[in-house]
């Protein structure tokens, strides 16, 4: 059991690394019961309701509580996303039931069925879009924002070798699983900047789904290397067994550019503001003793902080931008933390070693 709790605490690591706005379901914070907490009634309500958001392709919607009340419209009309942990918390929820009920059929359907659908989205060269058929827009770019590919690559690394919580799936699902994160690990290997001297950096919140370059998505989320989204992609990369020099080289370079990058001497304050979109402003303010922290977004080339209201002007100050979004969205925070002070070391050593990290 603790070894279970493991996995899934490591391979649900890079969900939290995103915009405050994020909300993700009650399936969420159910996946780790004994098992026999799945066969009582609470586990089924809740697993009834999940099964009701489930769109005709096979994922869920983002946003919704999906675990609390079942869902009462035409089924025609919900549309499915990879986004803010939709789709990957309900599949894993329901293979605990599948697991733990497998007299009822229903769990493991509806689980085939998501499956098969993140297996069909997953583009050739191994990268997700942010929903599947992805449309014309930002969408079908390869998502790495809000830990979306980071999230689906942990999800089918688990389902291809985790026989306790995913023994119920055939042979032949866990292999495209298997293949899906081969692929999904060459991509995160190509989609990586380079510098000037042609060293590994870190990533993008979207890259191109044809030829891997930068791009931007919302106005205000413009092409900028990104402080937050590269710390789910890291974490898969040290989660290859038998790590080659490229993957090595990869991880080394993300480390090098979150400490040539960290800000020091700052804080950011929430204060309680009147009047204002969300009641408070929020302020960057000096603090020597404060803890280093880094941007959501890094311009190209030069590596400065950059910010942007939703006209898409990039601006270089976080008092520069309207209070909408200057509240409205984590610009600055501390997702490299744990990563430098912790994780990386862990692993080098675990590489030394010929070990696996986690």
């Amino acid at each position: 059991m603790e070894a279970m709790k493991q996995l899934i605490i490591t391979s649900l690591s890079v969900l939290l690394l995103a915009s405050a706005s994020v909300a993700y379901t009650t399936a969420s914070k159910h996946l780790d019961h004994p098992d026999d907490w799945y066969r009582g009634e609470e586990a089924k309500r809740m697993a009834a309701s999940v099964l009701s958001y489930q769109s005709p392709r096979g994922a869920w919607p983002k946003n919704i509580d999906t675990a609390t009340q079942p869902y009462t419209g035409a089924r025609e009309n919900l549309d499915g996303t990879f986004d803010n942990g939709a789709t990957t918390f309900e599949l894993r929820f329901l293979a605990r039931m599948a697991t733990a009920n497998p007299d009822e059929a229903a769990y493991k359907q509806a689980f085939q069925k998501g499956l098969d659908h993140i297996l069909e989205a997953q583009y050739a060269n191994g990268g997700w879009p942010q929903y599947y058929p992805p449309g014309d827009g930002y969408n079908r770019y390869i998502t790495f924002n809000d830990g979306a590919m980071a999230r689906l690559m942990f999800f089918v690394r688990d389902v291809a070798r985790d026989d306790k919580i995913f023994g119920f799936v055939d042979s032949a699902r866990r292999a495209k699983c298997k293949a899906a994160w081969d692929k999904g690990v060459d991509c995160i290997l190509k989609c990586q900047v380079k510098d000037a001297d042609g060293k590994p950096t870190v990533w993008c919140a979207q890259h191109d789904e044809k030829d891997f370059s930068p791009k931007p998505a919302r106005t205000f989320e413009p092409v900028a290397l990104s402080g937050s989204e590269s710390i789910g992609l890291v974490h898969v990369l040290m989660s290859v067994e038998k790590p080659s020099p490229e993957v090595i080289a990869a991880v080394d370079g993300v480390k090098e550019y979150f400490e040539k990058t960290k800000i020091t001497g700052i804080k950011v304050e929430d204060r309680k503001q009147e009047g204002t979109p969300r009641g408070y402003d929020r302020f960057v303010v000096e603090d020597a003793s404060a803890p280093p922290m880094w941007a959501r977004f890094y311009e190209m080339g030069t590596n400065k902080p950059v910010f942007s209201d939703r006209d898409g002007v990039v601006k270089y100050k976080l008092s520069d931008i309207g209070i909408e979004r200057r509240t409205g969205y984590k610009w600055l925070g501390t997702w490299p933390k744990n990563f430098l002070e912790q994780e990386y070391p862990e692993w080098k050593a675990a590489v030394a070693a010929g070990k696996a990290w986690r």
